[in-house]
């Protein structure tokens, strides 16, 4: 791309580079330490050419984008090179005002933050944005960073499915059956390369951007899973830190990784799919589903029964049907759609559901890539149970409580069972000796506390891991993703501290933010989605 914006200065090189070789080290990673000392010095002398962005990534004209090369293995830097593409935005304040770079990342593992310079016109982002560059990126593998796949994505996104609740044995004998295919097509398309796939990379790259934007500490937001890998960046990197902001927060006891974690995501969202029946059953004068959780469960599972047999469409079954109204546990903007579009189906007019819900041809790619990046990562990124008797055990214990997405959660992991790549042991978050708890500036924790996709707990695991972390909680809310949403509370606390670098201590409480209320609805047009609030959304493979 032709190069707008000139490379960083000498003096900005130097400082971007400087420290770069002090990482904290951890037993086995020598060799990975100097390559990431090595990918940070090249990336500051190179900086990045940026240029236009690519059309159907549907930026602002003011945005530029880039890339930028990271290694493959940092144990052997100079060997193959991956490129990481990146987009940025200037910051539209006086440059008097300006702070630098902030670095977004939405989670998955697999969503790409390409368009996080979007957001910079937004109104609940607009102070920040006044003071930094927005700067989005797509990490290792995914979309236009050297994509992975696992599967032709036409079969990945064959509809219509079907996925029973609670499988019989036949069936399962199936879910095991795609699950070693899909870990071979894995091994198959990436070859040795794919154990390079891992949080710890993904931390590594995230030093290499720092430098190659000049930066000699880095300002990030990560959300879901990207609060995790920024965790593990503050442990491996902490005078590197400037301002770090974790949005619903991935619980990063090395314990939890990734198995278990899985587990208590399932209990998790049972309870928060029962919230959305309890406010379907408030207002069962509208969308006529049953008055009680119990009766709204019963219009479901009989909606349920009938796409077995007669697929909506000829698109929607059951399996397509339970992604649509999980999105109803992600995000409170989703249930009134998902409601009047139940309530439709239940009427005779099939044409809402198979518009909320039907897989649509032109995303299968990018779906299919955001799933392999998800599978490779937290496959490599710990043990996993080899046996299928314990996941058998685990799961049919764990669908009798928690029966909406155990199985198919499950079914998305159970890759890790057949991987072929070495399974690692996760890193053990939090300062290590007393440097890290002199060199780590406060960082700033925000978390909902029936927030299903990372459950609350895993917010306070991280407090507690990471001295002069602050909490904010928004208090009786389950929504996954706060920044840039409509609690104007939650908003000024990360306002202040991206402004000030001021957290308000230990922990500070929102008021939740008010509950959806039923719309007059008609069917949406071709194509159309409900569009949750405002806030850059959090990858929703893991959290």
């Amino acid at each position: 791309m032709a190069a707008l914006f000139a490379a960083p200065a000498p003096a900005a090189t130097a400082a971007a580079a400087t420290g770069a070789a002090t990482a904290a080290s951890l037993p086995g990673t020598a060799a990975e330490d100097r390559g990431v000392a090595l990918a940070a010095r090249r990336a500051a002398a190179r900086g990045i050419d940026f240029g236009s962005c690519p059309l159907d990534e549907e930026l602002p004209d003011a945005a530029r984008c880039g890339t930028v090369k990271v290694p493959l293995d940092y144990a052997h830097p100079r060997a193959t090179q991956l490129s990481l593409t990146v987009s940025r935005i200037r910051a539209t304040g006086p440059r008097s005002s300006r702070q630098g770079a902030l670095l977004y990342n939405p989670g998955g593992p697999g969503a790409s933050g390409l368009g996080f310079p979007a957001y910079a016109s937004v109104a609940a982002f607009r102070k920040a944005a006044a003071a930094y560059d927005f700067v989005g990126y797509a990490p290792r593998g995914v979309d236009r960073s050297r994509p992975l796949s696992c599967q032709d994505p036409a079969a990945f996104a064959k509809a219509p499915t079907n996925f029973p609740v609670h499988p019989s044995a036949a069936f399962k004998r199936k879910i095991v059956k795609r699950a070693r295919a899909y870990a071979r097509g894995c091994a198959r398309s990436t070859g040795r390369a794919l154990r390079h796939y891992t949080t710890l990379n993904n931390a590594r790259d995230l030093d290499v951007l720092r430098a190659a934007l000049g930066e000699k500490r880095l300002n990030f937001v990560g959300a879901s899973y990207g609060t995790y890998f920024g965790a593990v960046y503050a442990t491996l990197f902490p005078r590197h830190v400037r301002r770090m902001v974790f949005d619903s927060v991935v619980d990063p006891d090395p314990r939890q990784i990734w198995y278990r974690s899985n587990l208590k995501q399932s209990l998790a969202f049972e309870r928060r799919w029962r919230d959305w029946r309890r406010w379907v059953a408030r207002y069962d004068e509208v969308y006529h589903l049953g008055d009680t959780s119990a009766k709204v469960l019963a219009s479901y599972n009989k909606a349920r029964r009938r796409l077995a047999r007669h697929p909506a469409g000829g698109q929607v079954g059951t399996a397509q049907l339970q992604d649509a109204y999980q999105r109803t546990v992600y995000n409170d903007a989703y249930w009134d759609p998902s409601a009047h579009a139940l309530a439709a189906y239940r009427g005779g007019d099939p044409e809402p559901l198979v518009t909320l819900a039907a897989p649509d041809p032109a995303a299968a790619v990018s779906e299919e890539n955001g799933n392999a990046v998800y599978t490779a990562v937290q496959c490599n990124d710990a043990p996993w149970p080899r046996r299928w008797a314990r996941w058998n055990r685990d799961n049919t214990a764990l669908a009798r409580r928690a029966p909406f997405e155990t199985w198919d959660n499950a079914a998305m992991n159970l890759p890790c069972a057949y991987w072929s790549a070495p399974h690692r042991r996760p890193l053990t978050v939090g300062p290590r000796g007393g440097a890290g708890r002199r060199t780590l500036p406060p960082v700033l924790l925000l978390a909902a506390e029936r927030d299903a996709a990372t459950p609350y707990e895993g917010a306070k695991e991280l407090r507690r891991r990471l001295p002069g972390s602050s909490l904010v909680t928004e208090r009786k809310a389950g929504t996954h993703g706060l920044w840039g949403g409509p609690n104007a509370c939650v908003n000024r606390h990360v306002d202040t501290y991206l402004l000030t670098g001021r957290t308000p201590g230990r922990s500070a409480s929102c008021a939740s933010r008010a509950l959806p209320e039923p719309t007059v609805w008609s069917a949406p047009g071709p194509g159309a989605e409900p569009e949750p609030e405002t806030e850059p959304a959090a990858g929703a493979a893991y959290g």
